[in-house]
């Protein structure tokens, strides 16, 4: 029970590609870091995400097509 559930859940954390979800995972770890120095931090999350979704766009147009 305790495996299907670990298995569960890191499909739907990391799902398709693990890259995504490490590059949330720093960018929370980075804004929480910075808001606990006392800086403003809501720029980070922003900033961060659109660049994970750039690259990752990035990397799946570079794949080739898959047919079948």
């Amino acid at each position: 029970m305790l495996a299907g559930f670990s298995r569960g859940a890191w499909e739907f954390v990391v799902g398709d590609d693990w890259r995504v979800a490490l590059g949330v995972g720093l960018t929370l770890a980075a804004t929480a870091a910075v808001a606990a120095v006392g800086l403003a931090a809501w720029w980070i999350a922003p900033v961060a995400i659109l660049a994970i979704l750039h690259r990752s766009i990035r990397r799946a147009g570079a794949r080739p097509r898959e047919f079948g």
